[in-house]
């Protein structure tokens, strides 16, 4: 397993476009209760009848990008824990899992930036706030969180087809890295990069091609696996296909409405045709 590095610029999200490559029989995941099947000749999506699994082709296929934050690990806890503390150090009130649930998912800047907003914190408190809440998660990374049912299996249900794995999330890298091994997830996945390994992250498109890149994959056949719209944008700015799990946070917003190939209760629910 190798992790990226570097710099910390959040870029705007990008116009979605459809998955390129992708055969009609490539790709069929369920969409609304429903089976969606997406014809890369024509970009139609025609439903068959209703079923539970996600099947995806697998000589189409090469490789898959996974989320981490609400796709595989619940971490609002650990969320919950760092900010909190974070917030008393500034003698500042508290803030609620639920309303972070709503604000996780565009990186810790941006997660910071929010909280302080919501409990009416003062801008110029991020720079204390950043360095406490970098100390305080340090501290309890994995120890409030919990993997998803059906992650560890639908790991190693992909990885025995052959396909090669990666990690990409908006979390600082050093913490991902942390929170796989803590989990005993980290061995399924070659590549592990943050939202600081690239000059931009998700929802713009540079974090998975960088990703694909390194994995020696096409965008075209390569999964992305998410719980949110950034996951969905980016995938689709990307040219890659996309799935979202519906357990996730995504804002708090209806998963189902994110513009997404497929919607699965669990990644045991993708299998390989």
């Amino acid at each position: 397993m190798s992790v990226g590095a570097d710099e910390r610029r959040a870029g705007p999200p990008q116009a979605s476009s459809a998955p390129s490559g992708l055969r009609a029989a490539a790709l069929a995941l369920p969409a609304q209760g429903r089976t969606a099947r997406r014809d890369a000749d024509s970009g139609s999506v025609s439903s068959s009848e209703p079923h539970e699994v996600g099947s995806v082709g697998a000589k189409s296929l090469h490789a898959v990008i996974v989320d981490l934050d609400g796709t595989m690990v619940d971490t609002l806890g650990d969320f919950a824990e760092a900010l909190n503390r974070t917030l008393t150090d500034l003698s500042l009130p508290g803030i609620g899992r639920e309303a972070i649930g709503h604000m996780v998912g565009k990186g810790s800047e941006h997660l910071i930036r929010a909280v302080l907003a919501h409990v009416g914190g003062p801008a110029q408190a991020y720079d204390r706030a950043w360095a406490r809440y970098q100390h305080h998660y340090e501290a309890v990374n994995g120890q409030y969180a919990v993997v998803f049912a059906g992650v560890a299996d639908g790991l190693t249900r992909l990885r025995a087809r052959g396909l090669r794995l990666a990690c990409l999330t908006n979390k600082p890298t050093r913490f991902a890295v942390a929170l796989l091994r803590a989990k005993g997830l980290d061995g399924h996945f070659e590549q592990v990069f943050g939202g600081d390994a690239f000059e931009r992250k998700k929802p713009d498109p540079l974090p998975l091609l960088k990703t694909c890149e390194a994995l020696g994959a096409v965008p075209g056949r390569t999964l992305m696996v998410g719980d949110s719209s950034n996951d969905a944008q980016a995938a689709r700015a990307a040219g890659c296909p996309v799935v979202l799990v519906t357990y996730g946070y995504n804002h708090g917003e209806p998963v189902r409405a994110v513009d997404a190939d497929g919607f699965v209760d669990s990644l045991m629910d993708i299998t390989i045709a």
